[in-house]
């Protein structure tokens, strides 16, 4: 992103929330994007789904439609121990055998060892690598082996990659035999269980990531992603989020620029798969988060609508997330994506409104902050848009989460109602105020909740805390904003600045402080 600063650019002509109620806040998009792509990431692993995934199952199409007689979860540790030590011991004999009957040998010990691997809640890998497994089942996967044993081989790896970090870092030697086996000559029941494999490694981390774009798994997992089997363009998807989420933006570049790769989310999108459609979320999430040039690629396609309708339509939380997320990402990106797409009086924009206040109400955390962080930025654009936005169930809403939600959620929804209230002077002006928004806003209990964050230990937090009093103050009709102010406890919030460490907040709430409640405040 060398011309991210020039003129006209996203980085430099978008903050996060674009005109917020001050100039004061500087917090680009871009950086805004990447440090929630972290966030979510963490998220995400922790509490929604699980960045690496153990593969319990045959995959959809293997000859092993059912559940062999010997695949019983293990519950006994010692007994599942020796009996992975054991199985170990055979691939290694089996390895080496030859002639009739060999390659039945091969598979029923690479099953044996799946299986110890697949059945009981927690694998005993760590047996498994100290036994020898990896550097056998590398040899497993050399070319010129059948389909049946590579995809036996790139089954246990997969589920040795979904252990602790030193597990999945144990899987390196297989690293450039699994991306190999992605490639167009192999089955597609061998490449979606070795990117099932490689989106494991992926998760773990961003040496590892690096590593994997380095050996050129990028380009064989977008073409994956066009499969036109599900359970395949699904693995791949997934394999590509845990891949290009960063921090590094590069991955999310290179991906945005092959052939085809914005088409692919668009058709999987459209299905009806809404395991598809949420892994191809997640990878709009990332592309949204940390490529520039894939913001303007995607806002200008039918990514948006798609993105809107499923958000509306869905009630499935884990599609919710990465679908709301990538919307947020696009309308904070690109001004093109408020400007253009969601116009007042369209009905994709009516949707993306209802569809957005159905996340306010939502009983989870995630839906209700990223729900106001994009309200947010479509606030903070034409006057149209607050009006759309002020007239609808969108601002009860709004003051109810900024009154009684979590501390996160209350500093997103405080923004929206900032951004409602105010349109853009000059550049070194204070922002003119629309009145009636502001005296309904504060008429609906907005106040208590402003006052509250200027004691904030959070600065950005007590920043706008202060901006929107500064607002109340001066645009309040028949100068009642002080007194309201007072009322609420607001000069005591106030005045904690007075010997504040930080210059820019001593000096602007001391001089809010002393216009508005100096030596002829209180005089008639």
């Amino acid at each position: 992103m060398a011309d991210g600063n020039a003129p006209g650019s996203p980085a430099s002509s978008l903050q996060s929330h674009r005109y917020a109620i001050k100039s004061s806040v500087h917090n680009t998009a871009a950086s805004r994007r990447r440090e929630q792509a972290i966030a979510i990431g963490k998220e995400r692993r922790e509490a929604l789904m699980r960045a690496k995934r153990v593969c319990r199952a045959p995959l959809s199409g293997s000859d092993e439609a059912t559940i062999e007689d010997g695949d019983m979860v293990i519950d006994e540790k010692a007994d599942l121990e020796t009996r992975t030590a054991q199985a170990v011991e055979e691939l290694k004999s089996a390895l080496s055998s030859q002639g009739k009957g060999a390659q039945k040998k091969k598979i029923e010990a690479l099953r044996a060892v799946r299986r110890v691997l697949s059945q009981s809640e927690v694998p005993p890998i760590q047996v498994a690598i100290k036994a020898g497994a990896v550097p056998l089942l590398v040899q497993y996967l050399s070319f010129g082996s059948s389909d049946e044993q590579l995809l036996e081989a790139a089954w246990c790896l997969t589920n040795i990659a979904a252990g602790e970090p030193e597990e999945t870092k144990s899987v390196l030697p297989a690293l450039p035999l699994l991306v190999a086996h992605l490639g167009e000559k192999s089955s597609t029941l061998v490449a979606e269980q070795c990117a099932w494999a490689i989106g494991n490694v992926a998760g773990e981390g961003a040496d590892l990531r690096s590593t994997l774009i380095a050996q050129g798994a990028l380009w064989p997992l977008a073409r994956l992603m066009l499969s036109s089997k599900g359970s395949t363009a699904r693995t791949a998807a997934w394999a590509l989020s845990n891949l290009i989420k960063g921090p590094d933006p590069k991955a999310a570049y290179e991906l945005i620029n092959i052939d085809g790769v914005l088409n692919a989310i668009i058709r999987n999108l459209e299905k009806a798969d809404e395991e598809l459609a949420t892994e191809v979320a997640w990878v709009v999430v990332y592309l949204s988060a940390l490529s520039e040039k894939a913001i303007s690629l995607i806002v200008r396609s039918h990514v948006p609508q798609l993105l809107i309708g499923r958000l509306l339509a869905s009630e499935n939380l884990q599609l919710l997330i990465p679908v709301l997320r990538g919307l947020g990402n696009l309308v904070a990106g690109d001004e093109y994506m408020v400007d253009s797409i969601l116009i007042v009086g369209n009905s994709i924009t009516d949707q993306a409104l209802s569809s957005l206040i159905k996340c306010l109400k939502s009983d989870n955390r995630v839906l209700r902050k990223e729900a106001s962080w994009a309200l947010s930025n479509i606030a903070a654009g034409s006057f149209e848009h607050k009006k759309l936005i002020f007239t609808s169930e969108a601002t009860p809403s709004l003051i109810h989460l900024l009154t009684s939600a979590q501390f996160d959620i209350r500093k997103e929804a405080a923004y929206t109602l900032g951004n409602l209230c105010v349109v853009p002077a000059g550049s070194t002006e204070p922002p003119n105020i629309i009145t009636e928004h502001l005296v309904s806003i504060i008429n609906g209990g907005a106040l208590p909740g402003f006052i509250n964050l200027v004691r904030s230990a959070d600065i950005e937090s007590a920043r706008l805390g202060l901006q929107f009093l500064e607002l109340v103050m001066r645009g309040y009709p028949n100068g009642q904003g002080p007194q309201l102010v007072e009322r609420g406890d607001g000069i005591e919030a106030m005045e904690r600045f007075q010997f504040h460490e930080n210059e820019a907040m001593r000096n602007m709430a001391n001089g809010l402080v002393d216009k508005y409640f100096g030596e002829d405040y209180g005089l008639e």
